[in-house]
């Protein structure tokens, strides 16, 4: 079973870029489709955006064009870069791994601990 740690979030103006990063260890990494999710106050965890083992990606509407999701494989590491950030971004945000085929929102069943990351205005 992988184990996933996501790094240090942080706190960020309106219109900064941060880029998170999610070590996975005791599992095959580059079999494993990632996910990042986020949790905002109040409201549900949702879907940021996934990447395939393949290579695969795919994005919620509300952060295509500004977050990307990249993995390297030989550190068994996966990022958000997350660019033009804007308050309402502000959640806590978690990585996870599954093993479907597909970038989607469903099918992960391993989850890291989550980072805090703040967009001030």
């Amino acid at each position: 079973q992988v184990q996933l740690v996501e790094s240090e979030g942080g706190l960020v103006q309106a219109g900064d870029s941060l880029r998170l990063s999610c070590v996975a260890s005791g599992g095959t990494f580059s079999t494993y489709t990632m996910g990042w999710f986020r949790q905002a106050p109040g409201k549900e965890r949702e879907f940021v955006g996934g990447m395939t083992w393949s290579g695969n990606t795919n994005y919620a509407d509300s952060v295509k064009g500004r977050f990307t999701i990249s993995r390297d494989n030989a550190k068994n590491t996966v990022y958000l870069q997350m660019n033009s950030l804007k308050p309402e971004d502000t959640a806590v945000y978690y990585c996870a791994a599954g093993r479907s085929n597909y970038a989607y929102s469903w099918g992960y069943n391993t989850w890291g601990q989550g980072t805090q990351v703040t967009v001030s205005s």
